[in-house]
């Protein structure tokens, strides 16, 4: 078994059990580690029997520390493959998604150590998904060394994503920890994109400002030459989360039930 799948879990009742059957459905087997950060609508306790029912080969653990990077942390700590998936328990893979990533390693060798996927939309429309393709695509090989991807939708050569330390609350404990990690991994060697490697991550989050950055800071993040990206995120864009109060737990912050709840 050459796959682990990290998967961190907070309050997903409603969208869990599908992320899981997809999940079940791949077509290259692995082992998934999913992590409890807490969660309180029983959405655990239907995944256990959701994962029995699939015959999955899992392990269940409990993060009590609030935050993504926590529980990603936690469950990173367990892998003992060769890659590894992290994987957003709102998000959707299609059955050939870890295997169209195991062929862009095997094809692009060690060096290779990230395989990142597009994001499809999650509204129907072949313009639409072409289109999206296309920019992901295209953004790629104008800058492959930067992060063109959400954290639902990258796979990593398992040591290399160690040695550059993980996703960690030490190094970084804001928002956009896909980007500074990928940074990070980057500097041990190249990402691969392609055509056949996408996924579906959910829309729900409609306001968004709390958990992106501004469009000047973005626009800096791709300015900013590879050599220098350290100090931009640590030295510039960091301190600017900080004052915003942008941490990682703000992603605990699930606005769409707060407005279910209130109609």
């Amino acid at each position: 078994m050459r796959w682990s799948v990290v998967l961190p879990v907070f309050n997903e009742a409603d969208y869990l059990p599908r992320t899981l059957a997809s999940l079940a459905a791949q077509d290259a087997p692995f082992r998934l580690i999913l992590v409890d950060n807490g969660s309180t609508d029983g959405c655990i306790e239907d995944a256990r029997r959701q994962i029995e029912a699939a015959g999955m080969t899992a392990t269940i653990l409990s993060e009590p520390r609030p935050g993504q990077v926590h529980a990603l942390r936690r469950g990173l700590g367990e892998v003992a493959t060769e890659f590894v998936a992290v994987c957003d328990a709102d998000t959707l893979y299609p059955p050939h998604y870890l295997s169209a990533a195991m062929r862009l390693f095997d094809r692009h060798g060690p060096a290779c150590v990230a395989a990142c996927a597009w994001l499809a939309p999650e509204r129907p429309g072949r313009l639409r998904r072409l289109a999206r393709a296309a920019h992901r695509l295209g953004a790629a090989r104008l800058m492959p060394r930067q992060n063109h991807t959400s954290g639902a939708a990258q796979t990593f050569r398992s040591a290399a994503l160690a040695e550059a330390g993980s996703y960690d609350p030490a190094i970084w404990p804001y928002v956009l920890k896909d980007h500074e990690v990928m940074h990070r991994v980057l500097q041990r060697g190249r990402q691969a994109y392609a055509a056949d490697l996408w996924c579906i991550s959910s829309e729900r989050r409609a306001d968004r400002r709390k958990v992106r950055w501004t469009l000047a800071e973005r626009l800096r993040y791709h300015f900013t030459p590879f050599a220098r990206k350290t100090d931009f995120f640590h030295h510039w864009l960091g301190p600017r989360f900080a004052g915003r109060g942008q941490a990682d737990t703000v992603l605990r912050d699930q606005s769409w039930t707060n407005a279910g709840a209130a109609a």
